[in-house]
């Protein structure tokens, strides 16, 4: 038994999971405690992963070399692709997860990860080298002491949590688990500023009980889309549906008599709560115009009866809960396996921390997850990896970091708005973040990130081989659209084909002749056509497909496709991105003392000094930082 590793990850949701894995791929010896070895990787809230922008950060963490991607296709009950009416900036995956099988899944790959050690425990407090202000260790309620070169903080909703349902409050950081105590106040007394936060959970009900009959359905998707880029790693389970019920009236009468018992409107909870997931009390409040708010029913395991009612977080009093299901007539009869209820938690002012994810006043120390004030499976694992893949490389003494830009990575956005203007409620990562989407797309990931990933030793050279492979036959595809001649002869009777086979011949969807002769990918470049529609009916290009691997071809043509259609935008969106991301590349870092550039306004003054930003690119983001002043700063740094 050893007591001294080069990384602590402490919490084993789903940020620790992925920087202990990170921290250990590295080369680093590591140790991840958590308070119940069976609890790891747990699914707190909803039994699923992605969505619209967190599919698109999973796809990052998979391209990184990170395991959700993997985790969540081998325990997928249902798998979407979002948003595909849209752009491809815009489509995001999204998986429905056996709950059972994604935790076992993840602690099966914990425990066979080489330099990767366990140990169940609650940490208590950290130990300082007080002369350096490093962190050494931890120390845990076994009485315990770990040493380390690097610690990172998942906690998660366990610093000193609080649950409510109704007027009952439970310590507690999740339902039936304690709260952890201790870290918060050791960290507050060196002078970390800390706060509240509050999120919550639906009711969770019986499957036996519920009338199906009158459900609506949602039905399944069976493509070739997934989440991890890795050819081998497929779904696995049974496939199941989701399905919708909605409230009405006599559903919101019930939850409005709850309200004086709610805790979000008495009084008892103080904290921050989640605007875009709000609870259903808050739905009724904020929309009280709507007489019906759309509800999901989601399975939480392969065979079992456990559903997760999606859109009915609640911490109001169990019988009113109950009350309010029952008029909803797919839940006449309902029986519950537990209510809803809301937590509050402390949380970190993220902006006292590196892009590194490294804390400013403490070295060796990171944060990761829903201790930075953010929200999400997806949010807290892309965190993780950063973290841990850091606190490695810094235990290790390479002089190396993972830095993910803006115009780089989703997880990049969302560290770098977490660090630049800190938070005033639960983070989400949404499309809009992000001013570079065009470039932050699903299907790319693994080209952006899968190479650094490789250079840090996060990615396996048969992944960085498996892009080569891949990068090589989508732009050999691309070379061949763009320079392969049609003549108007030959494809016009194919296109009639196609019309006839579509239904669209006597539309106006209709695909109109050509009149002259052409490249192929003047064809592609038709809202109506696609490469694998005209492959129908073009041979040489069905034979050109045919060349490529069939296990990897359709996500090889969609890639290629959307650089096709999309060829413009993604040029003049990468050249903003150039052009803007220069202001990244000038590093002001303890150059100023703020407080004395009176030729600043006062708010920039006092912003820069409280975030004291590395570059002129972190300050140009500073909120009430304008442009007039990141001129002035331009000046004096010379440029």
């Amino acid at each position: 038994m050893r007591f001294d590793y080069d990384v602590i990850v402490v919490g084993a949701g789903h940020a620790g999971c992925e920087a202990a894995h990170a921290a250990a791929r590295i080369g680093a010896s590591t140790l991840l405690i958590t308070m119940d070895l069976n609890k790891i990787a747990q699914m707190s809230c909803n039994p699923a992963v992605g969505g619209i922008a967190k599919g698109q950060i999973v796809r990052e963490i998979d391209a990184l070399g990170g395991m959700m991607g993997i985790v969540t296709d081998r325990t997928a009950l249902q798998f979407r692709l979002l948003n595909r009416s849209k752009g491809p900036a815009m489509w995001s995956p999204r998986a429905q997860s056996d709950r059972m099988r994604f935790s076992e899944l993840w602690r099966h790959i914990l425990e066979n990860t080489p330099g990767l050690y366990l140990w169940q425990d609650s940490v208590v407090s950290l130990v300082f080298d007080e002369e350096s202000k490093r962190v050494k260790g931890v120390r845990t309620a076994l009485g315990v002491e770990f040493s380390a070169k690097a610690v990172v903080l998942t906690n998660g909703t366990f610093l000193n949590g609080l649950m409510h349902i109704g007027r009952t409050q439970l310590p507690g950081g999740r339902c039936a688990e304690p709260a952890s105590h201790g870290i918060t106040e050791q960290l507050r007394s060196l002078g970390f500023a800390t706060d509240r936060m509050k999120t919550g959970t639906p009711v969770r009900i019986d499957g036996r009980s519920v009338r199906w009959e009158l459900t609506q359905p949602q039905e399944l998707e069976e493509d070739f889309h997934k989440f991890s880029y890795l050819p081998e790693v497929r779904r696995e389970l049974k496939q199941r549906r989701c399905f919708t019920v909605y409230t009405n009236e006599r559903t919101h009468e019930v939850l409005r008599r709850g309200l004086p018992d709610s805790p979000l409107y008495n009084g008892q909870i103080q904290s921050i709560g989640p605007r875009y997931c709000p609870s259903i009390e808050t739905k009724i409040v904020t929309f009280a115009d709507k007489t019906e708010h759309q509800l999901f029913l989601e399975p939480e395991s392969e065979e079992g009866q456990e559903f997760y009612l999606n859109g009915f977080s609640s911490s109001l009093p169990i019988d009113i809960q109950i009350e309010a299901l029952k008029t909803i007539p797919a839940f006449a009869d309902v029986q519950i396996y537990r209510p809803g209820y809301a937590i509050e938690y402390d949380f970190f002012d993220p902006t006292q921390l590196r892009h590194t994810l490294e804390t400013k006043l403490v070295d060796g120390l990171f944060f990761a997850g829903q201790i930075n004030g953010t929200t999400g499976y997806e949010e807290a694992a892309g965190q993780g990896l950063v973290a841990g893949a850091n606190a490695a490389l810094r235990a290790l003494g390479r002089g190396e970091e993972l830095r993910l830009s803006r115009d780089e990575a989703y997880i990049g956005v969302l560290i770098d708005d977490l660090v630049t203007k800190g938070v005033d409620e639960p983070y989400r990562m949404f499309t809009s973040r992000a001013e570079y989407r065009i470039l932050l797309r699903q299907d790319d990931a693994d080209a952006r990130l899968t190479p650094r990933a490789a250079s840090l030793g996060l990615a396996s050279a048969e992944r960085l081989e498996l892009l080569r492979t891949k990068l090589s036959a989508r732009d050999a595809l691309i070379d061949f659209v763009r320079n392969h001649s049609v003549k108007a002869a030959v494809m016009n009777p194919l296109l009639e084909t196609l019309n006839a086979e579509l239904g669209i011949a006597d539309t106006p969807l209709r695909i109109m002749p050509l009149r002259e002769g052409c490249k192929l990918e003047a064809l592609v470049l038709r809202p109506q056509l696609s490469i694998s529609l005209l492959a129908k009916v073009y041979e040489p290009l069905r034979l050109r497909l045919e060349e490529i691997e069939a296990e990897r071809r359709s996500e090889i043509v969609e890639s290629a496709e959307v650089l096709i259609k999309y060829d413009g935008y993604i040029k003049r969106e990468r050249q903003t991105a150039e052009k803007l991301m220069r202001l990244d590349g000038i590093r002001i870092q303890g150059r100023f003392d703020y407080k004395s550039l009176t030729s600043l306004s006062t708010e920039a003054r006092q912003k820069l000094e409280k975030i004291n930003p590395e570059t002129i690119g972190q300050a140009s983001r500073i909120p009430g930082v304008s442009p007039a002043d990141i001129n002035i700063l331009l000046l004096l740094s010379g440029r």
